[in-house]
């Protein structure tokens, strides 16, 4: 009896198996297409990796097709061997991908794994491990200074250190003076160190031999070193002197600072990119240690042009509210100046970074304006002392205008000129555009002003640069006496903000920080007259989306 025979009896006597026949067939055709879906899927595939070689912090978008119109919670990106986390990607589309490098970035292979599989791999190289030509390495790989250009010199002025083992690229690399700082030898024998600032261009040559750097603002007489991953340099001393004056760094507090933001009210259309710039204080030679205490959730990046990064997805099934969380741990001095006029100079290093930079007009200080031109000019008439010229400035600024309580976002801080009134914020942005105008180095300053209740409110100020002396801070609104819960009487305000600041001044911002979006097509949001100046404090990427934010003012959780 033939096969098909015993199928045909068994189908019609047997409904069991008429049963199990059918579900056979249901799974072959269900396999069957299945298997064409399969095929029918593509992997993904890289065109251009961008940069193909780089840093970590730097942004890498990767450029290709099949990525998927939004990364699925198993999709990721392998760079070097290892996958980039969730809080590194800035955007995620079908034809491109964007995310920042880790900081513990490797060479190796780039590989985009989606639900379908991987693609083939591309190829990247981190900057600091590319292969030189170098000396044959010193019995030791720890920094050896060999020789200072000078054994005297002023802050500012250029130092040239001669060693081996610095390393052929400055990466994380450091070099540290001895600082000026009130300390209590029974609490601590460590002698106060402050590094060189790339916020002030003092790093201007690196190579493995010879560091060209500018001594910062704020060292004094004694030791110095350079430290890098391998380790810190023997010791070589200097001798730091003021021309002009002295500086006196005192009266230090600890603050524990709590910065929160909310975001709620979330209506997306479509899947959107949310980034958020949290300013956190920078360190200087006044506020010499700031750091995070608390960050929540993870962001995308601790430290990027002077701010924290998060970045998420707000996608079109809704999220729910998102709060984020910040604790700051900053360091703060008073700054007293004691300055002799007759010993300061104009600058003469006119070329120096520091120089052209803060002597140009920006987004915010407008210094090229005509009005402020003519202005400087009738104020100073036949002046050329810098220190006094910015004197003369600060004075006619208190004695021919009005200070009034902090005015409304969008308003023109040169309404001082015209009103006769304005408030710190317009005090603050004039007096630095005034002497920028005069070719005198200047930024504003932006942060809080604690008080004694240890409420805090934003506050501007701003500080202007002297050749082998360093930044000079001034508060006119101070100086006009705001209303204000000092921790000290200041007897004659008028004359201390003049070059001295207290330690209830906390800076978040030195300068206006022009940032870079990290989205194409971005929605930019900018906020006016806040405790720090910067051009982004929200982006979202193109798309319609709505929703709210509360950015809670900066909060004083303790004081030590």
């Amino acid at each position: 009896m033939k096969a098909t025979d015993i199928f045909k009896i068994l189908f019609r006597k047997y409904p069991v198996f008429r049963v199990f026949s059918v579900i056979l067939v249901i799974f072959i055709v269900l396999t069957a297409i299945s298997g064409i879906t399969l095929q029918a899927r593509k992997i993904p595939e890289i065109y251009t990796v961008n940069p193909p070689v780089g840093a970590p912090g730097d942004m890498m978008i990767i450029t290709g097709e099949n990525f998927g119109d939004i990364r699925n919670p198993s999709d990721y990106v392998e760079v070097g061997g290892s996958k980039i986390t969730a809080s590194g990607y800035l955007g995620w589309e079908d034809t491109q991908i964007k995310l920042i490098l880790p900081p513990n970035v490797q060479d190796g292979l780039v590989i985009v794994s989606t639900k379908t599989g991987k693609s083939k791999p591309s190829f990247f190289a981190n900057a600091a491990g590319i292969p030189v030509e170098v000396l044959p390495d010193t019995k030791t790989s720890l920094p050896v200074i060999t020789q200072l250009s000078a054994e005297k010199a002023a802050p500012g002025s250029l130092l040239i250190i001669s060693g081996t083992n610095f390393g052929t690229i400055r990466s994380n690399a450091q070099v540290f003076f001895t600082a000026g700082w009130e300390t209590n030898s029974e609490q601590t024998e460590e002698i106060p160190c402050i590094a060189a600032s790339e916020d002030n261009y003092d790093y201007e040559y690196w190579s493995d031999s010879e560091i060209h750097i500018r001594v910062p603002d704020g060292a004094v007489s004694g030791q110095i070193y350079v430290q890098t991953e391998k380790g810190k340099s023997n010791l070589s001393y200097l001798e730091i002197s003021l021309p002009a004056g002295t500086k006196e760094y005192k009266d230090k507090k600890t603050y524990l600072i709590q910065l929160n933001a909310d975001i709620e009210d979330i209506n997306s259309r479509s899947n959107t990119t949310l980034s958020l710039r949290i300013p956190r204080p920078p360190v200087m030679a006044r506020q010499p240690a700031a750091y995070i205490a608390e960050c929540r959730p993870e962001p995308v990046f601790e430290s990027y042009q002077n701010t924290i990064i998060h970045q998420f997805e707000l996608s079109k099934a809704g999220s729910k509210k998102l709060r984020f969380n910040h604790s700051f741990v900053v360091d703060e001095y008073a700054l007293t100046t004691s300055i002799n006029p007759k010993y300061v100079k104009p600058f003469t290093d006119k070329s120096r970074v520091l120089y052209t930079t803060f002597t140009s007009p920006d987004s915010l200080i407008k210094s090229d304006d005509e009005e402020y031109v003519k202005l400087a000019a009738s104020i100073v008439k036949n002046e050329t002392n810098p220190y006094l010229e910015a004197k003369l400035v600060y004075e006619y600024l208190l004695n021919t205008y009005k200070l009034v309580s902090v005015r409304k976002p969008g308003s023109d801080p040169k309404d001082l000129l015209k009103d006769k009134s304005g408030d710190a914020y317009d005090f603050a942005v004039t007096f630095t555009a005034l002497l920028r105008a005069l070719k005198i180095p200047a930024i504003p300053v932006s942060g809080i002003l604690v008080d004694v209740d240890l409420k805090a409110v934003s506050h501007w100020w701003s500080e202007f640069y002297l050749e082998n002396f360093g930044w000079v801070p001034v508060d006119p609104a101070m100086g006009l006496k705001m209303e204000y819960k000092a921790f000290k009487t200041i007897e004659d305000p008028f004359q201390f903000y003049f070059g001295n600041i207290d330690s209830q001044h906390i800076v978040f911002s030195r300068g206006y920080n022009e940032l870079k979006p990290t989205l194409s097509n971005s929605n930019i949001v900018y906020k006016e007259r806040t405790f720090a100046l910067q051009s982004i404090w929200e982006e979202s990427s193109s798309g319609k989306v709505n929703y709210s934010s509360l950015w809670n003012d900066p909060v004083i959780a303790g004081i030590y």
